[in-house]
């Protein structure tokens, strides 16, 4: 059993891959949409629940580049729905204090709901309460390869010479450039997957898979994953019997 660790304080920044959607629906015989409604309602609880225990930013996974590839009724439905918490929640976010940030593709949205997702961030870009970011139309994979294409871009026009480049440098080039890693990353639904979500920043991320489907989640669940993250150790890549936390342990050999 995992003892309590020296780390008590909460995680700084929460990661919650929003999944179980349709499963919810399907088992109530409602179309999906019905869950993607229920789901809207469970973002409202989860921010409540991070803001009353100390979590600085929360990340959502609200829609996948994949999900493009969905039937286009579920993929209007999911929109409107965007839209439609937009401007229900808005005011709420401004006033609580909320900064809103929106990471991913939205160039592959229609040009209404661009100009609203901008205003919103526009109106929020002052708040320091808590940071929300919610990720849209996005892939880890794409936004490496964008991060890529940029560094290869300015090394080619002489802006960038590559031998200074490290993983610091790199991460800049990232949506998620002036953003804190997450600490803890939270998956619905009981799938045990990053599905193409931060797989840069995630790197020493603690995982923690819920048998619950998202509509169902709640601050109780949200208490839970804190307190088996507060249990946790989080070496970084040291050994358990590295007593020096300021240097790295070197690489086990095959069959150590």
């Amino acid at each position: 059993m995992n003892q309590p660790s020296a780390h008590a304080t909460p995680p700084r920044h929460v990661a919650i891959i929003m999944d179980g959607n349709g499963r919810w629906a399907a088992r109530r015989g409602l179309p999906r949409a019905a869950g993607h409604r229920e789901g809207g309602k469970a973002v409202r609880r989860t921010i409540e629940a991070a803001i009353e225990h100390g979590v600085e930013w929360l990340t959502l996974f609200a829609f996948s580049s994949e999900n493009w590839r969905r039937p286009q009724t579920e993929v209007t439905d999911l929109t409107r729905l965007l839209r439609r918490y937009l401007r229900s929640e808005l005011k709420e976010l401004e006033q609580g204090g909320i900064k809103l940030r929106v990471i991913g593709e939205r160039d592959r949205f229609g040009p209404t709901l661009r100009a609203e997702l901008a205003a919103a961030e526009e109106r929020t870009k002052h708040n320091t309460k808590f940071n929300l970011v919610i990720a849209l139309s996005y892939g880890a994979r794409a936004e490496l390869v964008a991060a890529a294409r940029l560094i290869a871009q300015q090394a080619q026009s002489g802006q960038l010479d590559p031998a200074t480049l490290d993983e610091t440098g790199f991460a800049r080039y990232l949506a998620t450039a002036d953003m804190p890693d997450p600490d803890l990353l939270i998956r619905t639904s009981g799938e045990q997957r990053l599905s193409n979500f931060l797989l840069w920043q995630a790197a020493y991320a603690e995982l923690s898979f819920v048998d619950v489907l998202w509509p169902d989640f709640n601050a109780t669940h949200f208490a839970a994953a804190l307190a088996d993250y507060a249990r946790r150790d989080r070496r970084f890549g040291v050994r358990p019997d590295e007593t020096n936390p300021g240097r790295t342990a070197a690489p086990k050999q095959a069959g150590a």
